[in-house]
Formats: structure tokens, sequence, C-alpha cells
């Protein structure tokens, strides 16, 4: 079966999409940003010597309406820098993948990332080096604004869920040129890594200025339900970009090609398997949050206001799935860039939809 006829299956998403109100505000200043940043270069002619994307390339990505629908609740200040962020794990990501996996230039590689940890420290105020490229110029500039005093206790984590993101794109790397498919069991944790998912909850609580209470965060029932929610997004990555990574990028680290791999099935059987686990996953995050977390809540003894703030974070969290979700089945970037958005995503090109409900100012 070649990729083309491989049939993709509809994803049950439970929460509604909302869409934040700064959407086209958001458009209208990310343009610039990117080009600044010597990520984004209209000059079709000259783009791939010069910068990560052209114009069309940048516009069928569609991470204005990623970062609106899944932060629907943030502030325009808080909603462009998680889009500036979102652009940079896309610039990197497109990067890596265009000057090191279809080339496998594994050397190369492992320079380049060991140099991008020099501009993800572990410690606040250290000197960064000066930037050579479009992605060390990206996160030079948003380590300057990534933690505001209201977010000053997320510096080392999210750095150092930063340099597991880079690190896991080596081992990807490593993975396809020698032809290894990851176990199931060690993909699960690997995928976490390589999605950046663990910068996730720092992107909800800049949505939301809503922490989770430091009583319930150890918990076993709190970090079960933070691996349900990052097993979604990445999970439902792979079958979203399967034909894009195992087609154009002959890349071996898939959902689905694990799977496959690993039950010695074929990549249909495959790909509804993975569908399943995902689903799987997402009711997990769902029995978590109704069943398994409230006598957690209850035994740490919380007050109203830290119950009302883990509610909000809650909140939070199933916007950014609802919000990713919408973005995988209606963006571009895995939709066919030159047709249509797919006719059951109800999704139109600006952003709007007639199942998109607008957030509150």
């Amino acid at each position: 079966m070649t990729v083309q006829a491989i049939k993709l299956p509809i994803l049950r998403m439970p929460y509604p999409v909302r869409v934040n109100p700064y959407l086209l505000a958001l458009r209208q200043e990310a343009e610039t940003w990117a080009r600044e940043m010597g990520m984004l270069d209209s000059d079709e002619a000259s783009s791939a010597r010069r910068a990560i994307w052209n114009s069309s390339q940048f516009h069928a990505m569609a991470v204005d309406q990623l970062t609106a629908w899944a932060l629907p609740d943030a502030s325009f200040t808080d909603l462009r820098l998680n889009h500036r962020f979102n652009l940079w794990a896309l610039a990197w990501d497109d990067y890596f993948a265009s000057a090191f996996k279809r080339t496998g230039d594994l050397t190369g590689a492992k320079a380049f990332t060991a140099r991008l940890h020099a501009f993800l420290p572990s410690e606040p105020g250290a000197r960064l080096p000066e930037p050579t490229n479009a992605v060390e110029r990206g996160m030079a500039d948003l380590q300057q604004r990534l933690f505001p005093p209201r977010m000053a206790h997320w510096q080392r984590g999210l750095n150092r869920a930063l340099a597991r993101y880079v690190d896991a794109g080596v081992q990807e790397l490593a993975n396809s040129r020698a032809g290894r498919v990851p176990d199931l069991i060690e993909y699960a944790q690997f995928r976490r890594e390589s999605f950046a998912a663990y910068s996730a909850p720092y992107s909800v609580e800049l949505s939301t200025g809503a922490r989770v209470p430091e009583q319930i965060r150890q918990s076993r029932a709190f970090c079960a339900l933070l691996d349900a929610f990052m097993d979604y997004m990445g999970m439902a990555n792979d079958i979203a970009s399967y034909q894009r990574e195992i087609h154009d990028e002959h890349d071996v680290n898939n959902l689905v090609i694990v799977l496959q791999t690993s039950l010695r099935i074929t990549v249909q059987e495959a790909m509804h398997a993975a569908a399943d686990l995902v689903t799987a996953r997402l009711r997990h995050f769902e029995h978590l949050t109704r069943s398994e977390l409230p006598p957690v809540v209850r035994r740490a003894g919380l007050n109203h206001d830290e119950r009302n703030e883990l509610q909000e974070w809650l909140r939070g969290a199933c916007s950014f799935l609802s919000g990713i979700h919408a973005w995988y089945t209606g963006a571009p970037r895995y939709a066919s860039a030159d047709g249509p958005f797919p006719a059951d995503s109800g999704v139109t090109p600006d952003g709007t939809s007639p199942r998109l409900v607008p957030a509150r100012l």
C-alpha cells in the first residue's frame, strides 16, 4: 500500500474549539518577527538559501490559527509570546529536517544541536553566544521574553524541555540513518521529548495565568494526567503528519511505523491502532480529571482559590488539546496545501468556522 493510499482516521475530540479574539492582530505581526529573525523571506527565488520558509510555506503552516485555537483565553501579549515560541519550534523542525534529516548529516546535526544548547541556559541571566542562523536568533530573542516575573519559575524547566526537544532530533536522525524503528514502549516516552510536549504546561499556564497547586503537582494522579495530555498531542501528530514524515522525510520515528513493526500488521491496520491508542490516552485524561484528581484535591486540603486555579488550568489544557486537534485536521501543513481544507474540518482558511466559539475578551 502506498503512502498516498492510506486513509487517515478521524480522531475523537470532546472539547469545543474556541478561537482567541486576537487572531487577526496576531496574524498581522507574525510575519514581521519571522522576517526579523531570518526565518521568513518573501523572495521566492532565494528563500531556500536565505531563510527557512518562503511566504507561501509560511502561510500554509497556519501557525497563527494553531496559537489562537490552543490559547483562546490568552491576552494579546501572552498570545503573541506563545505564537513566537510556536514559530520557533516549527522553524527548528523544518530547518533540522532540511539541513540534516534529508541529507543524513548526523555529524552536522550534533554540532548544530550542541551549539543550540548554549541558547538554553539553566541559570537566569547567562550570557548567550552571538546567533549565526535563524534558529539561534529566534531562541536568543525568546530568552529575553519568555520569563517575565510571573513565569520566572519556569526558566530551568522550560529550557530543559527544549534541550530534550532538540536532542531528540539528533536521536531521530540516528534512528533513521540506521533504519532502527523504536520499540513501542520506548517510543511513548521518546515522543514526549521529540514533540516538545514538556513545554505544553508552560503554554497553558501562560494562557490562563493559573498555576497547578504545589500540593498536588507531584501526585500520581496529576503526573499521569500530564502524561496523557502530552501523549495525545504527540501521537495525534504522528497520524496527521504520517505522509509528510514517511514520504517526504523518510523518517522511521512515527507511531504508525512503530506499531506496524512491533505488531507486524499492515500500515492501514497500524493507522487504526494508532488512532485507538490516541483515543485511549484522551479517555484516560478525561478519567483522571473526572474521577482520580478530585480525591487528591480533597486530601491535599486545597482552599477555594487553589481549587479555582486548578480548574482554570485544566480548562486551559482542554482548550489546548482541542486547538491542537483543529490544527491537525484543518491546517494546510497537514492537509493538502493545493486544495481546500478537509470537508469535515469545518475550518476555513481565515481561521473561522461555524463550530468555533469566540473566546471572551
